[in-house]
């Protein structure tokens, strides 16, 4: 039988071990969704059915080589959307949420090196695996985003949870730096651009894997705030447990509409990040007749690690400043430039690398404090099924926005105005967000104000 343990908040080991899970699976959205996956299995298409060309025919609609990618990134949260709510709700009930977040930890692990076999006509598998490791990294993020509650006092999440994402920067950082030289270095060592890319995309699932073992060993078990109801199981109190989780959700009127604006969002957020690397591929590479130059993705996604490093530390000192809620909203304001200058204005390799560190300057901030934000705003003893909802569209993950981008791709065959589109997604968050009282959404689940809790300590 599986035993909880003696648990406490604010213990340095604990907190130690849940940020080195940002460490460990940061190199899958920074490496695999990121940079090199996209590209990868887009080049593999074309280079098989054109550049356009269809690659399945569903008989309602097709998907080309440009679309591909962005509706597999799409499908795969478009399945979340039923699977994690669910399993938030269940982890509620029980002492399994450590449990679940190694099964998917390590399930999304081995998919990722699985993608080491993917080359020439074997896309369509490729999208599949790659499908596989999506779902079980965002699986594996609804437990591992419930456990800040867990771990810390309201008072101390912003801070904790930005050093969660300042070191999934830098082990991406540290992770694309090695990418680039094996990349840049292939030829000499006897090894093919494609093979290259096989070998980071099996160590970054690898790393992922390794790392996330210290984080297991630091966590510890919790005893469910709930018991399961008389007569049912785990399943059946999980599907009443979501049931009651939309039922409250909708009474907290304020969580509810930030909820709605972030999934806006950080839909677009997570859109521009998993279409980056193809978008600066087509653009400047394909659409000239020149062959992609992989080691100018992974360069603009190291710039936007090493800066994401000291923007998420930036943002959390502006939130001191002002506050969690302003913080967010300046940062969505420098998102919807960043489209408008790649629709406009980006025509150089120089003028990516600086789209690069604008996204990493705003990326870490945006997401760490919306994750830290949200967990204020949840009711005691539904953290995992509030995330569950939250996880829809969190890091590598987002629906709509991948559906649309690829929509405006594939009917304009240009990147550009698909990029484009993305601004919507951010002014309707930040509008939403602009009337979204968090302050009173916090007192109405039941927490206090973060200052409040820092005079109790």
């Amino acid at each position: 039988m599986i035993k909880t343990e003696n648990t406490s908040t604010n213990n340095r080991r604990e907190i130690f071990g849940w940020i080195v899970y940002d460490w460990a699976n940061s190199v899958f959205f920074t490496t695999v969704v990121g940079v090199l996956i996209g590209e990868y299995l887009t080049a593999l298409a074309q280079q098989a059915v054109g550049e356009n060309g269809i690659v399945l025919s569903t008989g309602l609609f097709d998907v080309t080589a440009k679309s591909m990618y962005p509706y597999t990134v799409g499908l795969s949260v478009f399945l979340q959307i039923f699977f994690l709510p669910i399993l938030g709700a269940i982890a509620d009930y029980s002492h399994l949420k450590k449990s679940f977040m190694a099964f998917f930890c390590f399930l999304g692990a081995i998919a990722c090196g699985l993608l080491f076999f993917i080359d020439g006509n074997l896309y369509l598998l490729g999208c599949f695996i790659f499908l596989a490791a999506n779902l079980s990294a965002g699986a594996s993020m609804v437990f591992y985003n419930s456990y800040l509650n867990d771990i810390t006092t309201i008072d101390r999440r912003d801070k904790v949870s930005s050093f969660g994402f300042a070191a999934g920067y830098v082990s991406g950082a540290l992770m694309l730096f090695a990418n680039l030289m094996l990349l840049k270095n292939a030829e000499s060592l006897g090894l093919s651009t494609n093979l290259a890319v096989r070998i980071c995309l099996l160590t970054a699932g690898v790393w992922w894997g390794v790392f996330a073992l210290v984080t297991f060993a630091l966590l510890k078990r919790r005893k469910p705030v709930r018991d399961v109801p008389r007569g049912k199981n785990y399943f059946s109190a999980g599907i009443g447990e979501l049931r009651d989780t939309f039922r409250e959700l909708f009474k907290l009127k304020h969580t509810l509409l930030f909820l709605i604006a972030y999934l806006l969002y950080n839909d677009g957020i997570q859109t521009v990040i998993t279409t980056s690397s193809t978008f600066i591929s087509q653009e400047l590479f394909v659409r000239n007749n020149i062959e992609t130059d992989r080691s100018v993705l992974v360069v603009a996604f190291l710039i936007a690690q090493i800066v994401g490093f000291i923007g998420a530390l930036t943002f959390e000192r502006i939130a001191r400043l002002t506050s969690t809620k302003y913080s967010i909203m300046i940062s969505l304001v420098i998102w919807s430039a960043i489209v408008i200058y790649a629709y406009a204005f980006l025509s150089t390799v120089s003028e990516a690398y600086i789209m690069s560190g604008f996204i990493g300057f705003v990326l870490g901030g945006s997401q760490a404090l919306s994750r830290s934000l949200f967990s204020q705003m949840i009711p005691a003893g539904r953290e995992s099924a509030f995330f569950g909802i939250y996880e829809i569209s969190e890091r590598g993950t987002s629906w709509i926005g991948p559906v649309v981008f690829g929509v405006v791709a594939q009917v304009t065959n240009s990147y550009r105005p698909a990029i484009l589109a993305l601004i919507v997604f951010f002014i309707a968050g930040l509008v939403i967000l602009f009337f979204t009282n968090t302050k009173k959404a916090i007192e109405e689940a039941g927490n206090d104000l973060p200052a409040r809790a820092a005079l109790k300590i």
